[in-house]
């Protein structure tokens, strides 16, 4: 069932299952979609029961289609909310994980909620949100179950965008999603690049017994800052054609020692929208999510965007 078609401008795509994470993660997508000005796709994989049954039906001829009750009802809510841009209402078939990146090819943006675990203080990520993030054919957004309703263009009450920036490793397409989402928000992007202190002198050398045992030097104060600098620079670098292209966009440039997860993730709990790639490749070629971004995924308390890089072009 449709209320318009999407057909000429890519959407926002959102999976749902009538669950309360789910209603979460369709909320931000209805106001990422009108921030964006895009239609929305609200999209919901029927259960293999349902499957099986329509298909039962199906082959006894012309019986009436077993009604979607879920798509029902995630219509009702969101027709009882109001919406500024075209909706459209898609049930589908399959296992989930293949069905919704298909529903997604050529979308603006792919979004999921993520099961939270009750009693957990960490928002622990489902296998499906963690299979979609490594699949998505688009930006996928995760939206965690305490996650405020956040929306790409509700302004700087949303809280800030903080990109996850790996100077050497991070394709194009991540800064450019971070950067056009900090430019809809009308707030600043924040940029976390880490950097790895190199081991001291006598930090692999095992003392003769444990009682001659002492805790090894700490790097030279100057070696760290020479390191911070050279850091700082390559991030410098890397951003200066994106920030040339998006001037009105507030760079606050940030550089720490060791891994950036820790410092996304705690910077995520006031911030509207984390942004981290996906780059890289395993062995059979298939695109694997860094441990930055896992887990960022798994621990975020705000939405969280995985962007892939440009597909490869064919060789031959």
């Amino acid at each position: 069932m449709s209320d318009t078609s999407t057909a000429y401008e890519p959407p926002v795509v959102v999976g749902v299952d009538g669950s309360e994470h789910s209603l979460r993660a369709l909320e931000w997508a209805l106001g990422a979609a009108e921030g964006l000005g895009v239609p929305l796709v609200v999209a919901h994989v029927r259960s293999d029961a349902l499957q099986l049954g329509a298909a039962r039906i199906a082959s006894l001829g012309t019986a009436p289609e077993i009604p979607d009750t879920v798509a029902r009802g995630v219509r009702a809510v969101v027709e009882e909310r109001g919406h500024r841009v075209p909706v459209r209402y898609d049930s589908l078939d399959g296992s989930v994980t293949d069905a919704l990146p298909e529903a997604a090819r050529g979308a603006r943006l792919l979004v999921t909620g993520s099961r939270g675990h009750g009693g957990f203080a960490s928002l622990l990520l489902g296998s499906t949100s963690r299979t979609l993030a490594m699949t998505a054919p688009c930006p996928l957004v995760v939206v965690p179950h305490e996650a405020r309703t956040a929306a790409l263009g509700s302004g700087a009450g949303a809280g800030r965008v903080l990109l996850g920036l790996h100077p050497e490793e991070t394709s194009d397409e991540v800064p450019a999603f971070a950067f056009e989402a900090a430019r809809l928000r009308g707030v600043p992007l924040e940029v976390v690049t880490a950097f790895r202190l190199p081991p001291p002198q006598g930090a692999l050398l095992t003392a003769p017994s444990p009682a001659l045992q002492v805790p090894p030097p700490l790097p030279l104060a100057e070696d760290a800052e020479d390191l911070m600098g050279d850091a700082g620079r390559e991030q410098e670098d890397r951003l200066r054609p994106f920030a040339a292209r998006w001037p009105e966009v507030e760079v606050v440039p940030v550089v720490v020692p060791g891994d950036a997860a820790g410092r996304l993730v705690e910077g995520s709990r006031d911030a509207g929208l984390v942004v981290v790639g996906r780059h890289h490749r395993h062995r059979l070629g298939t695109l694997l999510i860094g441990s930055v971004a896992h887990a960022v995924l798994h621990h975020a308390h705000c939405p969280v965007a995985v962007v892939p890089p440009a597909p490869e072009a064919p060789r031959g």
